[in-house]
């Protein structure tokens, strides 16, 4: 891979993996409500589960995806549900504590699946796909698993380094957010950014 080429990985993946999402979103919301501590776990299932999507996005699954139209309506309208699904849990929670893993159903193994009903992992790993893994410089790659490794090695840092800072960020608001309504406030408000994301699923 040219330095051209990884320069231009590299500021692609700073855009999509710094920019709001339901992953960012929900590390946010679990570091507020039960501290850094408790939200590792979910950062470390992120580059974890996005790493096996990558993988099979690179070895086939997503030209399948593209290609058969009810599969990628069934991630769609998996990823719509499940968005609006931890929005409505994540509403409901006015107290420290009151959100967890179970009902937010983020576990480590849940937080890898979410990956594959993320419209936003998928439109990554697709472009990524077409863009650096069977493509150099406009033309067919002659070291796709390579290439492919080195996407890996870069996502995992990058969706690893870009939750745990949204995390971070969300527990160091907890002592603020413990003071009256601000928590339920905070919750609804990222509430909000999930049903917007399911909002913008529809229309890819």
């Amino acid at each position: 891979m040219s330095t051209s080429e990884l320069t231009a990985l590299l500021l692609f993946c700073t855009a999509m993996s710094f920019s709001p999402g339901p992953n960012t979103t929900l590390s946010t919301a679990l570091a507020a409500n039960h501290g850094l501590r408790r939200a590792l776990r979910f950062c470390l299932a992120v580059p974890a589960g996005w790493t096996l999507l990558m993988l099979a996005s690179g070895l086939g699954l997503g030209a399948l995806v593209l290609g058969v139209p009810a599969l990628r309506l069934g991630v769609k309208v998996f990823g719509i549900a499940y968005m609006l699904w931890l929005a409505w849990r994540l509403a409901q929670a006015s107290q420290l504590g009151q959100v967890d893993e179970r009902r937010l159903n983020v576990s480590f193994l849940q937080g890898m699946s979410l990956q594959f009903v993320n419209i936003k992992a998928w439109m990554l790993a697709l472009t990524l796909t077409a863009g650096w893994v069977v493509n150099a410089g406009g033309q067919p790659a002659t070291n796709p698993g390579q290439r492919l490794a080195i996407i890996c090695a870069v996502m995992i840092l990058f969706a690893f380094i870009s939750n745990l800072a949204y995390a971070a960020a969300g527990s160091l608001l907890r002592e603020w957010l413990a003071k009256g309504r601000r928590l339920l406030w905070f919750n609804r408000g990222l509430a909000l950014v999930l049903i917007a994301t399911a909002g913008w699923m529809v229309t890819v």
